[in-house]
């Protein structure tokens, strides 16, 4: 029986440590650099006049807005189209949530607007969903968002 255990434990371990070490090494992060030439491409190709902030990401606010300014501890109401770099898209609509909760680009980004302001923001892969697939967010992606602020409360 303990001869049983032991074989079984052994091969429970050498399951467990190769699939780690596979995924290691079929994967790897994209660089801050690699991510901002991907965004100044993205930029340079879509003719955007965008500013770069000091955590990397980059934005440009279409209009301000002149109602509340929002704060993480906020919950905000927003239109929004989440795009990759290609300009296709994977997600948009009107939706609620509290800023605490989403990626820090949009953490980082959104107060930067009042409310009724319209801001893009163009976030590497280290400030959204990072290195991995999340969802239908291949990982590596540098996503690009048009945000429009109805509602700060």
């Amino acid at each position: 029986m303990r001869l049983i255990n032991l074989v079984f434990s052994m091969i429970l371990a050498l399951v467990l440590t190769g699939c780690g070490n596979k995924d290691k090494e079929d994967h790897r992060c994209t660089t801050a650099a690699e991510d901002d030439a991907n965004m100044q491409n993205y930029i340079s190709a879509n003719g955007i006049t965008a500013i770069k902030h000091a955590s990397g990401m980059y934005y440009q606010i279409i209009e301000p807005g002149s109602g509340a300014t929002p704060t993480i501890s906020s919950t905000v109401k927003a239109n929004y189209t989440g795009k990759f770099t290609n300009n296709s898209s994977f997600d948009g609509g009107v939706a609620s949530f509290p800023l605490g909760g989403v990626i820090e680009g949009w953490q980082i980004g959104i107060p930067l607007i009042r409310q009724g302001g319209k801001i893009k923001l163009i976030i590497p892969p280290y400030l959204a969903y990072g290195c991995y697939d999340y969802r239908s967010i291949p990982g590596n992606s540098v996503l690009v968002f048009d945000v429009e602020l109805l509602e700060v409360e």
